[in-house]
């Protein structure tokens, strides 16, 4: 993309009434963004759902200036960039007819044929959602997917450190520019993202971390991916959000099911109920749901081998026996492998965990 393109292409971004949907029809309409600057306004106001206050800043010079400084920022501190109609715009995004017209870079990120996965929760993350964290990434390792999230407290951070100490390749989304990180408590994060992933952003350095952005943000989030995780939400809140706009690409949701009682569990079990999202109870099953073992079963193998290895004593036992014998129910599991009910349902809990077993309708389970 040439310098005058970039320019204008920034120039359209900057103008208020001018969001992504509205710039990609004037550009489709003349051809390129700097050719939008150059054709008569009768023109373009002949363009469906463009009027006069659509265009109104369209040639206020003032906007012009701004992408002329936001440029010059972008190269002085080489601040990568990707247009939406170039090879290297992230592929599942393009298909977003609301995705940004450019979307800015810092890291190591490499999106080509990589599988893909956002994982977004409640700031305030349990016990229990931390543990489904680690099992989730240990699983999934094997396949070695990128891991999309926000950069937030609680679910996000956990996600995204988990992923950099099994070498996944991980994507924070900002809600702001690439001159600043939020919240601070996470800087001593970034050069290590960084080396092995990045950052991804819509926003220009003038931008700060407002609420407005962190749902413009959720977005991207959502449209990077084959599949977004939600691992923990109460009954409002952002990850929700992210999980409607996953649903409206018509991409694949899963959400961790908990407690009825549980605060943090309300959303996820919310999802599932209006059949807005998968339950997820193991990487296994999202692996199967996104067909991932049939391209490659090779890496589905390594992801149960893994698991399997990490089968402690009574584990061990109730997958011998469910190995042996297939479907079983859980009052059956619990009298042939001689344990009591409550230890074997828990043990059943952790094993779905892992990926190793599945629960199937009737109380039963089985190996997978």
């Amino acid at each position: 993309m040439t310098e005058p393109e970039i320019i204008a292409a920034l120039r359209l971004q900057a103008i208020p009434n001018i969001g992504d949907i509205t710039a990609k029809k004037l550009i489709a309409h003349c051809g390129s963004p700097s050719a939008i600057f150059k054709d008569k306004m009768r023109h373009l106001l002949k363009i469906e759902g463009i009027g006069q206050i659509t265009l109104k800043g369209l040639h206020n010079s003032v906007y012009l200036k701004e992408a002329e400084v936001e440029y010059e920022y972008m190269r002085n501190k080489k601040i990568a960039f990707s247009y939406f109609e170039d090879e290297d715009y992230p592929k599942y995004l393009k298909h977003c007819i609301d995705g940004p017209i450019l979307l800015f870079s810092k890291g190591n990120i490499d999106l080509q044929n990589k599988k893909i996965i956002s994982v977004v929760g409640t700031r305030n993350i349990t016990g229990y959602g931390t543990k489904f964290c680690e099992a989730f990434i240990e699983a999934i390792s094997p396949l070695n997917p990128i891991i999309v999230s926000g950069f937030a407290y609680g679910v996000d951070i956990t996600i995204q450190k988990l992923a950099m100490e099994a070498g996944l390749q991980t994507i924070g989304c900002l809600a702001h520019g690439l001159n600043q990180i939020y919240p601070k408590a996470h800087k001593k994060y970034i050069s290590k993202i960084q080396e092995n992933g990045g950052f991804l952003t819509e926003f220009w350095s003038t931008s700060n971390p407002d609420r407005e952005n962190f749902l413009k943000r959720n977005r991207i989030i959502a449209g990077l991916s084959e599949a977004t995780i939600v691992i923990e939400s109460a009954e409002k809140g952002g990850s929700l959000v992210t999980a409607e706009m996953a649903n409206g690409y018509n991409r694949e949701v899963f959400a961790v099911p908990g407690r009825a009682t549980d605060k943090f569990s309300k959303g996820c079990n919310d999802l599932i109920k209006r059949q807005k999202a998968h339950m997820l109870t193991s990487a296994a099953e999202l692996v199967y749901l996104l067909g991932w073992e049939l391209e490659d079963e090779k890496e589905e193998s390594a992801v149960q081998k893994q698991l399997f290895v990490d089968l402690d004593k009574t584990e061990q036992s109730i997958y011998s026996y469910l190995q042996m014998n297939g479907k079983q129910l859980l009052d059956t599991v619990a009298l042939e492998c001689k344990l009591p009910i409550h230890k074997t349902s828990s043990t059943l809990f952790n094993m779905e965990m892992k990926g190793v077993i599945r629960p199937l309708p009737g109380k039963l389970f089985e190996v997978i």
